[in-house]
């Protein structure tokens, strides 16, 4: 068989996957846009073990125990992994993914070893190999270290061998700290320099492993949480990137058009969530947001009681609901879904969702946990179309959010200055379910707890959800 028919099965694989990344972009479409993705994903594989075949170099059995084990895994941790656990499990496959393509090129290179026949011929072709390797080394283990911190960051802590107590996950990134990132970037392109005019030197490579493997705890540690969703996408680019690399390593086509893929779109992704904050990429990576200049609360107010909310929401026609990151803490989404329900079969009032771009923990963190619950998309609603009705809301219900909502990004002086907001304080009521008056992570304090028409429940927002909804039943 002609090998190069065979490569007719990366070009169905790449459509697959172009078809796929389309169907993501809205909600109702993306789990078919996934299944065209995870089919593109198979029949590359397939053709891959094909053409292997036909060439004589394959081991079956190395092939089918893989697939098996990673299948396996793969099963298990999606089904026990909870939808509050998918900003931890996404960051974990991104680290995957750069760790696995950095260990294919790694294995390519390690052939230069034992067989010196296998190294490219001298010249260009040498060089843009050599220089490959050493760019996806850089950047798969910058994702796998950088990922399982993003990781145990989004969980809080970590224990150390699963016993003993619990270590919350610290974020330390002094000025200084910097100027390490751009030495040890610096180092690590000299040492692939070097290894231009000695491919074969293990301590080279060896070399660009370890300190591309500080590079990506020292670029994640000084990060916090409300950054993560720029993290994560950000990783998830890189893990394109490094695959893009791998397949220029080994000839591969449609691992260079799937890398090419991921990491652009991960990285426009990444854009449009630095511009949902008013932030630029470097801002996030290399200046430090909120922390210690968290400002001290010295106001007061007043907590309502699901009561009296239940009695303000009687004869409300059109409601808002604001999700944060607040809601998937305490995990109340069903309790958001039934309160949105009872409002609709009791009162025949309107309910939509306002949906902020960074209200989570990563990219569509909301969306995610929202459908969990069966919240129909129609009713989840952009924050640039949901804007122009709040002052038509006659309550707008915030659930754990703080620095998405904040009058004083309307402001032009500190650190949410300029950032896109719900416009939640243009609603005629704004009942707002929070543990306490605390700041957000911006370290702001929130002028629209404190407004005449605001009402605090203070509490868990699965218990104050879960009260409000019984005493909507009572009336």
């Amino acid at each position: 068989m002609d090998a190069a028919w065979m490569d007719l099965g990366y070009v169905v694989s790449a459509a697959l996957f172009i078809f796929g990344l389309k169907k993501l972009g809205h909600p109702r479409t993306a789990p078919l846009g996934n299944t065209y993705g995870a089919f593109g994903m198979l029949v590359a594989v397939v053709t891959t073990i094909v053409k292997m075949g036909v060439d004589g170099g394959i081991h079956w059995a190395l092939i089918a125990s893989g697939l098996l084990i990673g299948a396996a895994i793969g099963w298990v941790m999606a089904v026990r992994v909870e939808m509050t656990g998918m900003p931890e499990m996404v960051a974990l496959f991104n680290g995957f993914g750069g760790a696995a393509s950095a260990l294919v090129a790694m294995s390519e290179t390690w052939r230069w070893l034992e067989d010196s026949a296998t190294i490219p011929a001298a010249g260009l072709e040498l060089q843009v190999a050599v220089l490959a390797a050493g760019l996806s080394a850089l950047v798969g283990w910058v994702t796998l270290t950088g990922s399982l911190l993003a990781m145990f960051k989004l969980k809080g802590g970590f224990k150390l061998l699963w016993v003993g107590p619990w270590i919350k996950t610290p974020t330390w990134g002094p000025s200084w700290l910097n100027g390490v990132k751009v030495l040890l970037l610096m180092s690590v392109f000299a040492m692939i320099g070097l290894q231009l005019a000695e491919p074969t030197n293990t301590s080279l490579m060896w070399g660009v492993i370890a300190v591309s493997c500080v590079i990506g705890v020292v670029l994640v540690l000084p990060i916090g949480g409300a950054d993560m969703p720029v993290v994560v996408s950000l990783l998830n680019s890189l893990s394109g990137i490094a695959a893009a690399f791998t397949g220029i390593i080994i000839g591969n086509s449609v691992l260079i058009v799937a890398g090419s893929l991921v990491g652009a779109s991960g990285l426009i992704l990444t854009f449009i969530m630095c511009k949902a904050m008013n932030r630029t990429l470097a801002n996030v990576l290399f200046t430090s947001f909120g922390g210690s200049d968290k400002e001290t609360v010295t106001r007061t107010k007043v907590g309502s009681d699901p009561d009296e909310v239940a009695m303000l929401l009687d004869g409300a026609q059109k409601v808002i609901i604001v999700p944060g990151y607040g809601m998937a803490v305490s995990q109340c989404q069903h309790q958001v879904k039934e309160f949105a329900d009872l409002l609709t079969e009791k009162f025949d009032t309107e309910v939509k969702y306002a949906i902020h771009p960074v209200a989570g923990r990563m990219p569509g963190h909301m969306n995610v946990l929202l459908a969990e619950a069966n919240v129909p998309y129609e009713q989840l609603i952009e924050m640039d179309e949901i804007n122009g009705e709040f002052p038509e809301a006659d309550v707008a219900l915030v659930i754990g959010a703080n620095d998405t909502t904040n009058p004083a990004a309307r402001g032009d002086v500190g650190p949410l200055a300029g950032m896109p907001i719900l416009d939640v304080d243009l609603a005629r009521t704004v009942v707002i379910v929070k543990r306490s008056l605390s700041v957000g992570y911006a370290g702001v304090d929130n002028d629209l707890f404190y407004m005449d028409k605001s009402m605090m429940l203070y509490g868990d927002g699965k218990k104050m959800m879960t009260d409000l909804n019984n005493a909507i039943k009572e009336l």
